[in-house]
């Protein structure tokens, strides 16, 4: 089993509901189970700023599954709650499930990028991956703690 760690995100089409309906639907992934979920925060875009600000959270997830595998769930999962992937990077979407971390794996493909490529510098990701694992270590040794106080971004507030 590898803890794998999903970053949701929502700011389209009640973000609430899409996030709580995503939680549902990983829990749903086969030979896997949810062990944390973290609170909802609210954050504003990354990007073209003339978009509702996002619902962001993260999940810890104990799974069986290999990266590709889960990489296939999450991307379903965003399809079957109307994610239409466009060209246009940042912005507005229904659902965003990014996998994060998948245990101290590495993986550079053409689908997938792990750990995420830009997470360590993104507040938005990294505080609710925090809350749920305050003890994370990155793959490269980094402490998620420092990696935090170098970005120096505030804590988002609560949905």
């Amino acid at each position: 089993m590898t803890i794998a760690y999903i970053a949701l995100g929502s700011n389209q089409a009640s973000p609430l509901e899409q996030v709580n309906a995503a939680l549902k639907a990983i829990a749903g992934i086969p030979d896997s189970r949810i062990v944390a979920v973290s609170s909802f925060y609210r954050t504003p875009p990354l990007g073209p700023q003339n978009q509702p600000d996002y619902l962001n959270a993260a999940v810890a997830l104990d799974t069986a599954l290999t990266a590709e595998d889960l990489l296939n769930h999450t991307q379903r999962i965003e399809l079957q709650q109307g994610r239409i992937r466009k060209a246009e990077r940042w912005g507005p979407r229904t659902l965003d499930l990014d996998i994060m971390l998948f245990g101290d794996e590495v993986i550079n493909t053409q689908r997938l990028t792990v750990p995420h490529y830009d997470m360590k510098n993104r507040g938005f990701m990294l505080w609710p991956l925090f809350e749920i694992a305050p003890d994370l270590i990155f793959p490269d040794g980094l402490p998620l703690r420092q990696q935090l106080m170098l970005l120096a971004v505030e804590k988002p507030v609560a949905w």
